[in-house]
């Protein structure tokens, strides 16, 4: 075989397998997603837990990079420490690392089970009809292409056995330790996973093109730029998101290189080992990223701080919303105090909800969709402040409250959830639907354009009176605040009638721009109604509520 289809082979060897993980990182979030979540969340009280979970989630995931984009984007959004982050990080790497030790070392007997999980995988995908079976069938038949693409890549490296030119390029870069590092480091990043380069080197060593000696470097290498994707994914990210891929990458670059300086005793020492040179490659691997979470995870704290003196923000301050601000814990034994304290940061919940707003709406003028990247951290801080009033108002509830300070605290934990679902509304619909617009290309008539900025105002209107009614109960704002929900309601059914009675040839043309644009009427109905609810419990306390006929609106 020439040396051109050899590597058209190695390289389509190479396609394959970085198209199976991504199918089963794909499958996997799909179907998973929300419970790999959970399953973080759940376990990151203390660092020797998240590292844990870390491991456990990028073993059923397949990908550390993945990982990492998923824990700083927690990060980013306040949900979780920088210390408890790195632990995570270090557990993903030793995950992502043992599942390439199982795979290269039964690289032979793992690619018969291949044909079974592609048919497999293609019955449950084909024949389901449900989402999470279908994804799964997804997990299925990416992990057979993955199997299949060892074999691939295992027969496109034989016959370089017998070819000198290579081997003499093989062996000049193998003989550089530093060269051979370099290498591997941009061999991971090009390929954004170090699985495909470790079952690389594996198929060189197995193949004798590759020996012990030539091995090590590549394999330092790789785990120093196996940080690299995740560092160049988080660059446009605020300072708390791209610290953690860099602290990573501190720890992995620190034993990488102290690796490379000892080399020499290293190999020396290697040779003494009775086992075969394929199973010592994956060892290597596997046992750097141990020693890796061995030396650091105590030292994590020390290792983020340095970072963090080199990923900041400087010229930026901190956003005053970042993170809830008010809720005093020694203001718990005054319950007037500590409720007045839990009730401003559901303001500071409005006026983030009112920044997703703006954004999406900027989306809908402007096309730009990367703008809508800001919206999940806005969400996600939308949680937190939601889950920190939730603790608050739970510690204040151990004391003993009046009947009136145990109503006031309801309605403040109500009304939080209220603006939360009114943040996953933006998140999950609204921003939804204007990336499909603008993706498909479809316009607005001029009246459907201004129909949508009148409601939008509407909107924005209850979120400016929400200060009043929720801090200070103001009767007066609550009643206009509650009002704006008939208003809208009113400007919503005109809308939707004008809208309903264009003429039919005109709908026709843009079957797909009605379709959108009721649907984004009804999205922002539901943000309003969650709104306007702060309204509600200061008119029934002043006993105006069916004066108002507000209960039925």
């Amino acid at each position: 075989m020439s040396g051109t289809f050899v590597i058209i082979d190695l390289l389509g060897g190479i396609a394959l397998l970085l198209w199976g993980v991504r199918m089963v990182k794909t499958g996997i979030m799909r179907a998973y997603g929300d419970r790999l979540h959970l399953f973080l969340e759940q376990r990151l009280g203390n660092r020797l837990t998240a590292f844990g979970g870390g491991l456990v989630a990028t073993a059923i995931l397949g990908s550390a990079t993945a990982m990492a984009l998923i824990v700083s984007g927690l990060a980013g959004s306040g949900a979780l420490s920088a210390t408890t982050g790195l632990a995570v990080l270090l557990g993903a790497d030793v995950g992502s690392a043992l599942i390439s030790a199982v795979l290269a070392s039964g690289s032979s007997s793992a690619a018969a089970l291949a044909p079974l999980l592609l048919f497999v995988g293609y019955l449950t995908f084909g024949v389901a009809r449900e989402f999470r079976p279908r994804n799964i069938g997804r997990v299925l038949l990416g992990l057979g292409l993955m199997l299949i693409s060892l074999k691939l890549v295992v027969g496109a490296t034989a016959p370089l056995r017998e070819a000198s030119l290579f081997h003499e390029a093989l062996a000049a870069v193998s003989a550089e330790p530093v060269l051979g590092f370099f290498v591997g480091a941009v061999l991971a990043w090009l390929c954004h996973s170090t699985l495909a380069v470790v079952l690389l080197i594996s198929s060189f060593v197995l193949s004798g093109s590759l020996d012990m000696a030539g091995a090590l470097p590549f394999i330092l290498g790789l785990n120093f730029g196996g940080g690299l994707p995740a560092i160049t994914a988080t660059m446009d990210q605020p300072a708390a998101a791209r610290r953690l891929p860099l602290a990573n990458m501190a720890c992995r670059g620190a034993l990488a290189i102290a690796g490379l300086a000892a080399a020499r005793p290293l190999t020396q020492l290697l040779a003494g080992i009775p086992v075969d040179d394929l199973h010592v490659v994956v060892a290597i691997h596997a046992g750097f990223n141990v020693l890796a979470a061995a030396i650091f995870l105590p030292l994590a704290p020390l290792v983020v701080g340095l970072v963090g003196r080199f990923a900041r923000d400087p010229d930026q301050a901190e956003d005053p919303l970042a993170r809830p601000r008010y809720l005093d814990r020694a203001a718990l034994d005054t319950p007037a105090i500590a409720l007045s304290n839990a009730a401003m940061e559901t303001v500071r919940m409005s006026e983030l909800l009112s920044r997703m707003l703006a954004i999406t709406f900027r989306v809908l003028e402007t096309r730009k969709l990367e703008m809508l990247k800001e919206i999940a951290p806005i969400d996600a801080r939308l949680g937190n402040y939601l889950n920190a009033i939730h603790a608050y108002i739970g510690e204040l509830s151990q004391n003993r409250l009046s009947p009136q300070d145990a109503r006031r605290a309801f309605e403040i934990i109500l009304y939080a959830s209220n603006l939360e679902h009114a943040g996953d509304v933006i998140k999950l619909n609204l921003a939804d639907r204007i990336k499909s617009k603008v993706k498909q290309n479809v316009e607005f008539s001029a009246e459907q354009a201004r129909s949508l900025q009148a409601l939008t105002e509407l909107v924005n209107d209850c979120l400016r009176l929400v200060p009043g009614a929720v801090t200070s109960r103001d009767l007066e704002a609550a009643t206009r605040l509650a009002a704006h929900k008939d208003l809208f309601r009113k400007l919503e059914d005109r809308v939707i009638d004008d809208h309903l009675n264009q003429d039919a040839a005109t709908k026709r043309v843009s079957l797909r721009a009605s379709a959108l644009f009721v649907d984004l009427v009804r999205d922002l109905h539901r943000i309003n109604s969650h709104v306007a609810a702060a309204g509600y419990p200061v008119i029934e306390a002043a006993g105006l509520l069916n004066e108002t006929r507000l209960k039925g609106a």
